[in-house]
């Protein structure tokens, strides 16, 4: 990672482009879905109790729930003008868009523990995301804790916590997934969007809620 915030002034163009693309790419809505259509693709015999057309419908609702709606509400917020952007780059801009988010992880979660044709370790993750969103609310009351930080570093302890769950070794998936950690925190050092603190407060947030939701919510 860069040490330095104002490194990034320095940065070539071509890396920033590209570092902005990451960003996108991992941002932390999309990442509930990505786990979702990881755990289809990795552990099919979880989802043996559904149907194709269910399953197809499973995958919207993730979606719906934990990107697009929320993704909505802060461009709805933009809109009547009580956020300025929609990049959310300041403290305050985020406390809404973080209890709206909570909300719809909560209730994913509460869903997931009604649902038995679909993987036991949902519940977690679910659980996990709900609590990194109420720490990350609390947190920002004091500094500006990395959204994107959360979320790779939930996805990444996630993954690590099913291959426990499963007994099964999946290093080049965890492998896969420390270097998207790594470049999605790099990219928002280059873009300068954080501090160094900023974006391992969030990644430990993300790790920790995950390892609690563990042994908690199952």
């Amino acid at each position: 990672m860069i040490e330095d915030k104002g490194l990034a002034a320095q940065t070539p163009t071509v890396l920033k482009v590209l570092a902005r693309i990451f960003s996108y790419v991992f941002h932390p809505l999309f990442m509930p879905t990505y786990i979702f259509l990881w755990l289809i693709f990795r552990f099919p015999f979880a989802f043996a109790g559904i149907t194709s057309i269910a399953l197809f419908t499973r995958k919207i609702t993730v979606f719906w729930m934990t990107a697009f709606f929320p993704a909505f509400s802060v461009f709805l917020l933009y809109q009547l003008k009580f956020i300025e952007n929609i990049y959310l780059r300041s403290q305050k801009e985020r406390i809404v868009p973080y209890i709206i988010t909570m909300f719809f992880y909560w209730w994913m979660w509460y869903l997931s523990r009604n649902f038995s044709d679909q993987p036991e370790v949902l519940k977690f993750f679910f659980f996990g995301i709900f609590l990194a969103t109420v720490v990350g609310l609390i947190a920002n009351n004091f500094f500006k804790i990395s959204m994107h930080a959360m979320g790779v570093g939930g996805a990444l302890m996630f993954i690590i916590l099913t291959s426990f769950f499963y007994h099964i070794y999946i290093g080049t998936d965890i492998s896969l997934f420390i270097i998207i950690a790594g470049i999605t925190c790099s990219s928002r050092l280059v873009l300068n969007e954080h501090s160094n603190k900023e974006l391992y407060a969030g990644l430990f947030t993300g790790i920790f809620c995950q390892i609690i939701a563990y042994y908690f919510a199952l």
